[in-house]
């Protein structure tokens, strides 16, 4: 299956708009996570975790969902396919990855956040908001959802058993 150049260049802009906004939408949580573990007061912790559970739900989770959606239905409807070249395979296992942990990892941010969000208890019982969890999820996925940019950007070269197959049973 090959999209025409139209909707190859819709479902490629979307790809790359929800991608770019996943890793900014991340780097913004790291950001936060910084806030969060020295911010200057309880009251800015505070608001730290909470901003991160709402920016999780609202744009994190919608960004990663479409990010992939979009990723294999781009390398379906090309040429790269989606078990042909190591980087589109290499690129599926970051998103999917990065996808599951998030999923997983909102019910901690949940947990955060409702701590967080008690106004009567005080300094002392936000211990829990001391984690660096955080901070190294956020961190990680910076990292990953960079790799998997650069993967995208320069393709490395590379072909899977099935890649090389199918280029053995093409026409010349």
């Amino acid at each position: 299956m090959t999209f025409g150049a139209r909707t190859r260049k819709a479902v490629l802009t979307v790809h790359i708009a929800s991608s770019a906004g996943w890793l900014g939408a991340v780097a913004t949580v790291l950001a936060l996570a910084v806030a969060g573990l020295v911010g200057d007061g309880p009251d800015v912790r505070r608001a730290a975790f909470i901003a991160t559970e709402l920016i999780a739900w609202a744009v994190l989770v919608p960004l990663a969902a479409v990010s992939f959606a979009t990723g294999v239905a781009q390398s379906l409807g090309t040429r790269w396919g989606l078990l042909r070249h190591y980087w589109v395979v290499f690129k599926l296992c970051i998103t999917l990855v990065a996808t599951v942990v998030l999923l997983a990892y909102t019910h901690t941010l949940a947990t955060f956040a409702g701590v967080a969000a008690r106004p009567t208890w005080g300094p002392s019982d936000l211990r829990i908001l001391d984690s660096p969890s955080l901070l190294l999820h956020a961190g990680l996925a910076v990292l990953l959802l960079t790799v998997a940019t650069g993967l995208a950007v320069f393709k490395p070269s590379g072909l899977t058993a099935r890649g090389h197959r199918l280029a053995s049973n093409r026409p010349r």
